[in-house]
């Protein structure tokens, strides 16, 4: 064969689209939804199957988690490790399982987030109920078989469970352009919702809403859209609003103190440091000052996190501020996809439970077939058995008279004499009538002696007659599907007898979380900044006492209002914004806090160039001035944005801000050079540009020279600058054209 024709031309589109094609469904239904059947992903399926094979039974001894990952990993599921073991732990943990499949011994993890220990040093073994109600009846072929990846050992295609995991345990999973996320449910009531459905098919969801009220999470909680649910379980999509539980306790002194006792679902694990820092945030942000202390005292017993409150404190407010800014308050995206006869189907609750139960009907089938056909073949070898001590002595003259098995044999099933010796020839013609089938022959010459002692007899013919009571009663099943639905419901009874719990999560209709935001009465203050950027607030009547040393000792002063926002423009070009109310106010000797904490301004980085109140900024117009000379006057109204820091001006590269102040009555302008040249010119020769503009030059600039100074001058001012010991007055300068080189001094 030459090299051409080994070439195969394909449009390379469509090999690449049915590639991913393949790969998508190999996701979807092999790794990562569950089956609507058992409710399970096939890692947690293979997982417990090779437990149950392994039999770490519930009574009997934990076995390292080490062997069962290995053992999994080596006969039915061919990926990481890691993925096995976190499948495992899951299953094992209280806090996000409804029911735990798994019975975990050692550290499985905490609903903090912390990790379970590594698969050398944890143990596990199977729960009571996974073993009742999810792997029993595996031997009584009600489950088909498959090969397994290399196909060397057969492994379940769904197991054989009898309540419905999907909506006990619910689901979450990534596959492929699609997700699932079921939540948990409370075991009595979805055992109440089945038996209801197998009572009445044609049940609504409204109806069944009536036993399945809503989700009922371990962690508690309280679902606060109670009539959203309706809609959400019609259609298997919707989102469920979950609220913690908070409860006000008396502290010492007439202080109030808030607990968390529960949490959403959602916060389980990192997030609930998350909450933390974010209650942390709304102190530090002033969102709330009624906080005085907060900490965790969760532990083994469950949730509990302490607010301390300041006496008088609002604590509805407060709660509300809780629900609306933290994840106190969140959303349990609801999607119920799972893989229904052999594809994924989003499907609401009653579809959930049809599926559910339909696979309950073929279970229960064909277990009561296979126990039919073990019964009756019982009977068959009992009522052979039962004929054979009533002609005993013939059959013990028949195995004499026998040279070998062969020969005994054809005499007792078919009636074959020749070539056995009989005592009478009355023996003979009685042996000629033998019909024993093949396997009432081989229980005979299997039978012991003993078993003709009279209470073996007896107790031979009892056994026939519950065997005869037991193929009537699996006929019975197996003929009327009223019978076998019966069945069906008194196994689910007496699980929920056995295993139901009260439920943990309140349904309820809740308002929406208002937080009223408290009137800040609108007050003129004075900011204060010294030359370190250490920045606060005082009242004017302060500012008055103390201007002298005020004046000497800050950079900047400026007069605004408690409800303003400060504007710093930085050599970088940057604008950030801070609000007077996030500024320290107080006494005039207070050291203040750095500018660094409470904006985006990074003092080792930039460098500031002006700053000033946004509210003053906003209604007039502003010089830039940057080191190259570049000039341009923008629009104050551009610069009252919402963004902590947004850029003031475009700089060429290797320019820098120098010059940043808001116009009033000046007209003209002198720049100033490194080099001791200057130039003076009209303001009104500089366009007004946006704030992204990068601005027109002012002034030419020799080789190596850079702006130093830019000062504004109204008609009247006298100003006198000493450049080498020389004076110069800047107002005498002649006023000549926008970028010129100007003068030298």
């Amino acid at each position: 064969m030459n090299q051409e024709e080994q070439i195969i031309r394909t449009e390379y589109s469509e090999l690449m689209q049915k590639s991913y094609i393949d790969y998508a469904m190999s996701v979807i239904i092999a790794r990562a939804l569950p089956d609507v059947r058992d409710g399970l992903k096939p890692v947690q399926r293979r997982t417990l199957y090779d437990m149950y094979e392994l039999g770490i039974r519930y009574d009997k001894p934990y076995r390292k988690c080490a062997r069962i990952v290995g053992d999994t990993m080596g006969k039915y599921h061919p990926h990481g490790d890691s993925s096995i073991y976190d499948a495992l732990v899951v299953m094992a943990q209280d806090f996000k399982k409804g029911l735990p499949l798994v019975d975990g011994h050692g550290n499985f993890g905490s609903i903090e987030g912390d990790g379970a220990a590594a698969m050398r040093y944890t143990e596990a073994r199977l729960q009571k109920i996974t073993q009742e109600a999810y792997l029993a009846d595996l031997d009584k072929d009600v489950v088909n078989f498959v090969p397994n990846f290399d196909e060397t050992e057969k492994e379940p295609e769904v197991l054989p469970v009898k309540v419905p995991n999907l909506l006990l345990n619910g689901a979450e999973g990534i596959a492929v352009g699609m997700t699932t996320s079921i939540p948990p449910h409370n075991f009595g009531e979805v055992i109440d919702g089945v038996i209801a459905y197998m009572k009445d098919p044609d049940i609504n969801t409204e109806q069944m809403m009536q036993y399945i009220p809503g989700p009922d999470f371990p962690t508690g909680g309280i679902v606060a859209n109670k009539d959203e649910l309706l809609a959400v379980y019609s259609t298997g999509m919707g989102k469920i609003k979950i609220r913690g539980k908070v409860e006000v306790e008396k502290g010492k002194g007439g202080k109030d103190r808030l607990v968390i006792t529960e949490i959403p679902y959602t916060m389980i694990g990192a997030n609930i440091g998350k909450f933390l820092n974010d209650i942390y945030s709304l102190v530090e942000t002033k969102k709330t000052s009624d906080i005085v202390d907060i900490t965790n005292q969760s532990s083994k017993e469950g949730i509990r996190i302490v607010l301390e409150l300041k006496k008088g404190a609002d604590v509805e407010n407060l709660k509300n501020l809780l629900y609306k800014k933290t994840k106190l308050e969140d959303t349990f995206g609801v999607n119920m996809l799972a893989v229904a006869d052999g594809k994924p189907e989003t499907m609401g609750i009653v579809p959930i439970i049809r599926h559910h139960v339909n696979f309950q009907y073929e279970l229960a089938t064909r277990k009561y077939q296979t126990l039919l056909a073990k019964e009756r073949d019982k009977k068959e070898i009992q009522e052979g058995l039962i004929k054979a001590t009533d002609v005993i002595d013939l059959i013990i003259e028949i195995l004499r008279g026998s040279k070998n098995v062969k020969d005994a044999r054809a005499c007792l099933t078919d009636g074959i004499t020749d070539n056995i010796n009989f005592k009478s020839e009355q023996s003979k013609r009685d042996a000629a009538k033998l019909r024993f089938t093949e396997r009432q022959t081989t229980a005979i010459l299997e039978m012991r002696l003993q078993k003709l002692i009279g209470l073996e007899l007896e107790a031979l013919l009892k056994d026939h007659d519950e065997t005869l009571k037991n193929i009537s009663k699996y006929e019975d099943i197996l003929g009327s599907r009223a019978a076998m639905a019966k069945v069906i419901i008194k196994e689910l009874e007496s699980f929920k007898k056995e295993y139901a719990k009260p439920r943990k999560t309140v349904i309820d209709n809740l308002e929406e979380a208002v937080v009223e935001e408290k009137k800040i009465e609108e007050m003129d203050v004075v900011f204060l900044m010294d030359r370190f950027g250490y920045a606060k607030t005082v009242d004017v009547a302060t500012y008055e006492r103390n201007k002298e040393a005020a004046n000497t000792e800050n950079r900047y002063i400026l007069t605004c209002k408690n409800t303003d926002k400060i504007c710093i423009f930085t050599n970088k070009g940057q604008m950030h914004l801070l609000k007077v109310l996030d500024l320290p106010y107080g006494k005039f000797r207070d050291k203040g806090t750095p500018i660094d904490n409470l904006s985006n301004y990074n003092s080792s980085e930039e460098n500031f160039v002006y700053i000033t109140n946004l509210a003053a900024i906003s209604r007039s117009q502003v010089l830039f001035g940057t080191k190259s000379a570049m000039l341009k006057v923008v629009d104050g109204s551009e610069f009252d944005v919402a963004k902590r820091t947004t850029a003031a001006t475009k700089l060429n590269e290797g320019d820098e801000l120098i010059f940043v102040q808001a116009l009033a009555l000046e007209e003209t302008l002198v720049m100033q050079s490194e080099k001791d040249f200057f130039l003076r010119i009209d303001i009104s020769s500089i366009p007004e540009k946006k704030k992204g503009a990068v601005g027109v030059r002012g002034m030419k600039l020799g080789a190596g020279d850079a702006l130093a100074a830019i000062y504004l001058l109204n008609a009247e001012d006298v100003v006198n600058i000493e450049v080498k010991g020389k004076e110069v007055a800047l107002n005498r300068l002649r006023t000549a054209g926008r970028d010129t080189k100007g003068t030298k001094r």
